[in-house]
C-alpha cells in the first residue's frame, strides 16, 4: 500500500477500546449474527481461570513478579495487553499474549472444565444474539489430559508436522464433531506448506481446510499465496486473518476469483500494531467484495472486546452502515465450513 504507516499511541488505542466497549448500538445488538473466528481457549476470562485454579489448587504464575498471583485482581492485571505493549513493543506484547494464553490451558483438567469454558462463551454469545459459531480448538494443548477435540481442529505451528498428523489420526473416530481442519499459533518460519501432508490427508478424507495467516507475520504474502493456491493440493476453503491480501492486487483478485471467505478480527490487529493501515486494509477488502467475516479471536485476552464490540469498531472507525453489517453476516454464513448449516441459516 502506498500510504505511509501511521501508528496510534497506546493512549488513543485505550480511548478506542473504551469507546467500542461502551458503544450502545441497537442495530448491532439486535442483528442475528454468526461468528467464524473465535478460539474457545481465548474466551477464558480471568474470573473463570481463577475459579478453576482454586478448584484444582493450581497456582497461577505472575511473570512480571516471578511469583504466583495472590488474588483475582492480580490475575486481571495480567490480562492488560496494552500495558505489555507499552513496555515490550509489539513483539514483547505478542510473546506475553501467548505466554498468558497457553498458561490458561493449565487449569483445564477435566471435562467439566471444558464444559464451563464452552458454556461461558455460549451464554455470552446468546446475549450478543449470535445464532451460530464454529469455534477453533487446539487439541495439542490438551491431549496430555485425554480431553477430546471438536469444532474446527487447529494444529499448532510451533509443534511438529508429525505431531499434527498424530493428533489428526487420533481425532478421526470423532470426526462427526469436527467441521474443519486449521493451523494457528506463531507463524514465523512455519509456512503453511510445512504441514501439507496433514492437510492433503484431511482433504482426501473429505474435511474442509483453513489456515491462519497472521497480520504482521514474516513472509505473510507468500503464506497467503500458499493457502490460496496450494494447501491441501488445490488451496484452502477459507483464509483466517490474511489481511495483507489487501496489499497485493494479484492476491486480492485470486481471493475474489475463488470466492474464498476471510475471517478478520479487527480489534486484535489494531490493539497489537496500532497501525491505522489496519482500517484501510479492512475497507479495501470490503470494497472489493471479498467475503469477510468478523470475529473476536481471543476476546478475553484482548481487552475484553467481543464480537459486538468489534462490529462497533467498524461502525466508528470504518464508517460501516447497517447495510454493510447485513452483508457481513451473509459473508460470514458463506465462510462457514459446515455446508448444511449454510442452507439452514
Amino acid at each position: 500500500m502506498s500510504s505511509p504507516k501511521e501508528v496510534l499511541s497506546n493512549a488513543t488505542i485505550r480511548e478506542y477500546r473504551d469507546l467500542i466497549r461502551n458503544h450502545d448500538d441497537e442495530f448491532i445488538k439486535k442483528m442475528p449474527k454468526v461468528e467464524m473466528h473465535v478460539h474457545i481457549e481465548g474466551t477464558m476470562t480471568p474470573e473463570l481461570r481463577w475459579s478453576l485454579a482454586v478448584r484444582h489448587r493450581i497456582p497461577i504464575p505472575n511473570p512480571r513478579t516471578g511469583k504466583y498471583c495472590c488474588d483475582l485482581s492480580e490475575l486481571e492485571g495480567l490480562y492488560d495487553l496494552l500495558g505489555d505493549l507499552e513496555q515490550g513493543g509489539v513483539e514483547g506484547g505478542m510473546l506475553r499474549f501467548f505466554e498468558l494464553y497457553y498458561g490458561g490451558f493449565d487449569v483445564l483438567r477435566d471435562e467439566e472444565d471444558f464444559y464451563l469454558l464452552a458454556m461461558n462463551y455460549f451464554q455470552r454469545a446468546a446475549k450478543m444474539n449470535i445464532r451460530y459459531c464454529e469455534p477453533f480448538f487446539d487439541p495439542q494443548g490438551h491431549t496430555r489430559r485425554d480431553v477430546q477435540s471438536q469444532w474446527i481442529m487447529c494444529f499448532l505451528r510451533d509443534m511438529s508436522p508429525q505431531s499434527a498428523m498424530s493428533h489428526y489420526i487420533d481425532a478421526l473416530p470423532y470426526r462427526d464433531m469436527i467441521v474443519g481442519i486449521g493451523l494457528d499459533s506463531l507463524e514465523t518460519d512455519r509456512p503453511p506448506l510445512l504441514f501439507e501432508d496433514v492437510f492433503q490427508r484431511a482433504r482426501e478424507d473429505g474435511f474442509k481446510i483453513t489456515c491462519h495467516c497472521d497480520v504482521g507475520a514474516k513472509d505473510s504474502l507468500r503464506h497467503i499465496a500458499q493457502v490460496i493456491d496450494q494447501l491441501g493440493g488445490t488451496g484452502a476453503d477459507r483464509i483466517d486473518h490474511g489481511l495483507h491480501a489487501a496489499d497485493d492486487p494479484s492476491l486480492l483478485a485470486k481471493v475474489k476469483e475463488k470466492g474464498l471467505g476471510m475471517t478478520i478480527c479487527p480489534w486484535g490487529y489494531l490493539c497489537y500494531s496500532g497501525e491505522t493501515q489496519i482500517l484501510e486494509r479492512i475497507c479495501i477488502l470490503h470494497d472489493a467484495g471479498i467475503k469477510i467475516a468478523v470475529g473476536s479471536d481471543d476476546p478475553a485476552y484482548m481487552e475484553d472486546v467481543w464480537l459486538n464490540n468489534s462490529l462497533c469498531m467498524l461502525r466508528e472507525l470504518c464508517h460501516f452502515t447497517d447495510e454493510d453489517f447485513v452483508a457481513l453476516q451473509r459473508y460470514a454464513i458463506l465462510a462457514e465450513l459446515q455446508e448444511y448449516q449454510k442452507q439452514a441459516l
